[in-house]
């Protein structure tokens, strides 16, 4: 017997064979979490199930994975949006005190405790979007107490909510102020300070930073990589998003999870990314909000066999959002990406960018029952309108969630 059945259903499963791996008019058997049958609707077994919801021929997927997120800050961003809403460009944030460095600030204004409260609310509302496993990075801190306290406050997260959190540090985010003029003293305080600490404190699964001309070079980067790698931790980078840098590359040398943003990325790097099986992550929310006109390789990435993730990125500064289908929308008018590339992103790619493909993004059997469904009867009505179709429930490990009611009116 099932513990749980969901009837009437057009199965995404997004295994490979066809588009989306679609069950037209399917059925999902759940027992002991997880998943322990897939097929048509007419061919139910007929062992009974404790609980059977009928999806009325609604969408289901697996649960998503959002694989780049900074959701665990301070204060919301509304001078940011003020400035770029306005047609002002990121170098124009700091001066109008916005950007990373007011962030920085205003998290490190922040009690643990409201820090919490306000990162629990932004999770929770993730949750009700579709994803059912996360990649929080820390990043808004730049200190050792602060960037501890934001990779405590994500193990948090995934032990009080039913959603899976990978912990990323991201201190080579920016520089802290204190460190102005000594970036490489700043490198050498995170590999031998900070980061340690976070693997004593099992608060770390990733190790991530900004390459760029005006981020952390190839050799620092190169080092907190490989002090990392000593942990035995993944690495990846914030790649490539204003000038072609070879940080992708520099990522693929180091055999990393992922590169991400990939605005300026050459022919050489989405080579090396596809001999070293680095994944893409494209962030059409930042892309959006920062007047990018520059697109991300799309077309060398598809022909070099690239895979591409996609995330929301969420954080105050360049896209503020918890909304993994209003992305998918974004992701097939700003990259010209199909609806299948869109929701495989947040999908079996997604967990690939996270180096979880073994146990997250596909509907197969005897894989844990995490599920998102869907208002829409077709899988490519996910990414469809602007804001992206609404998410009906979400299951987690064989459980519900969450599940959207629509309210009852009594007759006139």
């Amino acid at each position: 017997m099932f513990d749980l059945l969901l009837r009437k259903a057009a199965v995404a499963t997004m295994q490979d064979g066809s588009p989306f791996g679609l069950v037209s008019k399917g059925a999902i058997g759940i027992a002991g979490g997880k998943i322990a049958w897939i097929g048509p609707d007419a061919e139910v077994p007929a062992s009974g199930a404790a609980k059977v919801w009928d999806l009325g021929g609604k969408v289901v997927t697996p649960g998503l994975v959002d694989p780049h997120t900074h959701i665990v800050y301070g204060e919301e961003g509304l001078i940011d949006f003020e400035v770029l809403s306005q047609g002002g460009q990121r170098w124009d944030l700091e001066p109008r005190g916005g950007g990373v460095g007011a962030m920085v600030k205003r998290t490190r204004a922040m009690s643990e405790d409201a820090l919490y409260a306000a990162s629990r609310a932004r999770m929770s509302r993730l949750l009700a979007n579709g994803v059912t496993t996360v990649e929080s990075k820390s990043g808004a801190g730049l200190d050792k107490d602060v960037e501890l306290r934001l990779m405590r406050i994500s193990r948090a997260l995934g032990k009080d909510l039913p959603i899976t959190v990978i912990s990323t540090f991201l201190g080579a985010h920016g520089l802290a102020p204190e460190y102005a003029g000594r970036r490489d003293d700043y490198v050498d305080f995170m590999c031998n300070e900070v980061l340690p600490e976070a693997v004593k404190q099992d608060l770390v699964d990733q190790v991530d930073g900004f390459c760029d001309k005006v981020g952390f070079s190839h050799e620092q980067m190169g080092r907190l990589f490989g002090k990392a790698k000593s942990y035995g931790l993944g690495v990846k980078a914030h790649s490539d998003q204003y000038t072609d840098f070879g940080a992708g590359a520099l990522v693929a040398k180091h055999r990393g999870l992922s590169a991400d943003h990939l605005e300026f990325a050459s022919l050489a790097t989405v080579r090396a990314m596809a001999e070293a099986g680095t994944v893409a992550t494209l962030l059409p929310g930042a892309h959006l909000t920062l007047h990018e006109t520059r697109k991300p390789p799309v077309e060398m990435f598809r022909e070099m066999g690239v895979p591409m993730a996609l995330a929301t990125n969420s954080n105050p500064v360049s896209s503020p959002t918890v909304s993994p289908a209003s992305q998918m929308h974004l992701a097939c008018y700003l990259f010209r990406l199909t609806p299948e590339e869109a929701l495989r992103g947040f999908t079996v790619n997604g967990a690939k960018a996270l180096g979880i493909a073994d146990r997250a993004g596909l509907i197969a059997v005897g894989r844990s029952a995490d599920l998102a469904v869907w208002d829409t009867d077709d899988p490519r009505g996910i990414a469809y309108a602007i804001g992206g179709a609404g998410c009906l429930g979400v299951v987690k490990s064989g459980v519900v969630v969450h599940k959207a009611i629509l309210p009852e009116f009594a007759r006139a």
